[in-house]
């Protein structure tokens, strides 16, 4: 798998970073040999962490790791007492300038503008968390947040973790079921929504869908709404309360909490059966995220990043502690990426002065048919580096991602992990070169491998990625379901986190996620991941997307089939589906030729535009589908189902 960089860093740029300024106070003059230290003792290296980032402690911890119930169940900073919010928000008050700084930029789909300050983002969340505690939310209780990326989900979020109670997100594009079973599944006592947003120009009512959950969970006992478009919404007397009348004045301390209690849980969406809510605790995610952005990311005190996400979804819980515990800036944007016009995203950088760039492959190839005018047309000189994450990437949208925009000059950071992980387990850093769509290292403190069927660590071959020691920010298992937890992850090999990504790294070092594990195609004893095969596929002029599944054959085991979206211009017809499938045999065997080709006018994916292979495959086999909420576009399922 060897691959070519194309991207190397100046030793200006390496000496100017973050990572190499610490690596370097600590006596490494070497990446290789930090990272190696970073691994052999973890203990060491997350307490390192942990003061860079100069964590405040109500009360010391006496330890930074206790093992008591196994590698499983890790207690990381044991004895310490703190809050997310006393480093977010409240250890900046002694600092001016951070104090006149922008805590949050907001953007709508129309187009206005709001500031807020980390002077006033501390006040307006101690007066929401003053709210919460008269409307009888406790320490340990759970708030339901169903809000578009506006400032106040923001502040939702910081409030509860400030007075000890835990939130769920839910994404914004769910309908009511999906909402409904997080807030029972949670026990939730309060639901925080709005009236609604735009996205392309069209009104998104969340109030609604906001009532028919709550009406599907009874311990829900209050409704907490953001007047966002100020729309004519239904309202339910007794039980309705408008944000403004939630904001109370007055003084509201800080809730002085474990480091090992949860603030948040976050929902993934199950192959099968039901979603999995992973749990996260107030010392573990905000410091490996503050890592991740502050570090591997390079985020400086004053950066402005902005993320295509939603705070339904890990990223965007991880970039608001990430920027918050930085210093930073954190933009949000509640609208279509690519409306009114294509170059919306990139306005949006030139607007607000964006350093970090956080996107998609599906994002980038969305645009490529659009040409680089609608990039060129935009000032993009603040911009100093891409980060992804997600998704595989093909290289053909990585690089004009980096040649036509980047110039190739921007180095594109690429991240991969997970709801469960609190960050990244590899990912890219500055201090080394980069190649299309590659990791160029595990990162810090994470202990991670490639492992073949038997347990074996391997060199240029597709294994399983996983992680042979604990970490800061591993979730805290599932909301109720220990079990569950133990047989997702750590079932395979004994305390060996198994993490479900088909993966290959060679021997200098690059890692490709190939997609996930149970997506691997093991074609008569070859095994590969999907995103090889999309690759070669989307390369094509006529292809647009592509996704690749294995279905059972009783010859080969397995055989791939391909679903393909195509370029306007072009129509399906069977001689296309032919020279795409001689396309695929030419460039990895004939033995590795597609059965068929499917062409299609969309593919399931999730708001986030990852593409669910499995739902894919499942709809097409006619095998149970699992959750389905996280999908944007589920209509696209029916039709993969009448292909057959």
């Amino acid at each position: 798998m060897l691959t070519q960089p194309v991207w190397y860093p100046s030793e200006e740029l390496i000496s100017s970073t973050r990572l190499y300024q610490w690596m370097r106070r600590l006596g490494f003059d070497s990446y290789d040999e930090f990272f190696q230290a970073s691994v052999r003792d973890i203990r060491w290296f997350w307490q390192a962490v942990e003061n860079e980032l100069s964590v405040n402690w109500f009360t010391p911890y006496r330890s930074v790791l206790e093992l008591p119930r196994g590698v499983k169940w890790p207690e990381w900073f044991v004895g310490g007492q703190t809050n997310l919010v006393a480093n977010a928000l409240e250890k900046w008050q002694s600092d001016p300038d951070v104090q006149r700084r922008p805590a949050i930029i907001y953007e709508s789909e129309e187009g206005h503008v709001r500031t807020v300050t980390y002077r006033e983002l501390a006040s307006w969340v101690e007066r929401v968390a003053r709210g919460l505690k008269e409307l009888g939310i406790e320490r340990g209780d759970r708030v339901g947040i169903f809000l578009p990326m506006i400032p106040e989900a923001a502040v939702a979020m910081l409030a509860v973790a400030k007075i000890g109670a835990i939130f769920t997100n839910a994404f914004s594009g769910f309908a009511a079921d999906p909402v409904a079973w997080r807030l029972e599944h949670a026990e939730a006592k309060v639901l925080i929504t709005a009236d609604g947003y735009r996205r392309r120009g069209k009104v998104v009512p969340m109030k609604e869908v906001a009532d028919r959950a709550v009406d599907m969970v009874p311990k829900v006992e209050k409704v907490v709404v953001v007047p966002h478009l100020e729309r004519d919404i239904p309202w339910n007397p007794g039980r309705d309360i408008r944000w403004d009348e939630l904001e109370k004045e007055g003084n509201q301390p800080t809730e002085w909490m474990e480091s090992s209690d949860p603030f948040m849980l976050i929902y993934t969406s199950g192959t099968t059966g039901r979603p999995k809510g992973t749990v996260h605790t107030h010392s573990g995610f905000p410091i490996k995220a503050a890592f991740d952005i502050g570090y591997m990311l390079d985020v400086k005190h004053g950066d402005v990043v902005f993320w295509i996400t939603d705070m339904g979804w890990v990223m965007g819980p991880m970039v608001l502690l990430g920027c918050l515990y930085n210093a930073a800036t954190m933009v949000l944007y509640d609208g279509s990426p690519d409306h009114p016009n294509p170059d919306r995203v990139w306005q949006l950088v030139e607007r607000h002065g964006v350093n970090l760039l956080g996107l998609s492959p599906t994002f980038i190839r969305a645009l490529m048919p659009h040409g680089v005018e609608w990039v060129q047309s935009s000032d993009l000189s603040s911009l100093k580096a891409f980060a992804s994450t997600g998704e595989p990437w093909n290289p053909e949208p990585w690089l004009w991602l980096f040649e036509k925009v980047g110039k190739k000059q921007l180095p594109i950071l690429n991240i991969s992990g997970g709801t469960e992980i609190s960050g990244g387990i590899i990912g890219t850093t500055m201090l080394r070169p980069i190649a299309p769509i590659t990791f160029n290292t595990a990162l810090p403190g994470m202990d991670a491998d490639v492992f073949d069927q038997d347990g074996r660590s391997v060199i240029d071959q597709v294994g399983e990625l996983v992680v042979k020691q604990p970490w800061v920010g591993m979730t805290r298992g599932f909301w109720k379901e220990p079990e569950r937890f133990e047989e997702t992850y750590w079932n395979r090999w004994k305390d060996i986190w198994a993490h479900g990504d088909a993966t290959s790294r060679d021997k200098n070092g690059f890692w490709i996620i190939q997609g996930r594990s149970d997506d691997t195609l093991n074609v008569a004893g070859k095994r590969m991941g999907p995103a090889e095969m999309e690759s070669i596929l989307v390369e094509h002029p006529g292809v647009k997307e592509s996704a690749v599944i294995g279905v059972p054959d009783e010859i080969k085991g397995e055989v791939p089939i391909c679903f393909v979206v195509l370029n306007q211009g072009y129509n399906p017809s069977e001689w296309l589906a032919e020279e795409l499938q001689e396309r695929v045999g030419d460039h990895l065997g004939k033995s590795l030729k597609p059965k068929s080709v499917y062409f299609v006018d969309d593919l399931p994916k999730t708001r986030s535009a990852k593409i669910m292979r499995r739902v894919i495959r499942s709809a097409f086999l006619n095998l149970e589908l699992g959750d389905l909420s996280s999908l944007e576009n589920p209509e696209s399922v029916n039709l993969i189902k009448n292909l057959r």
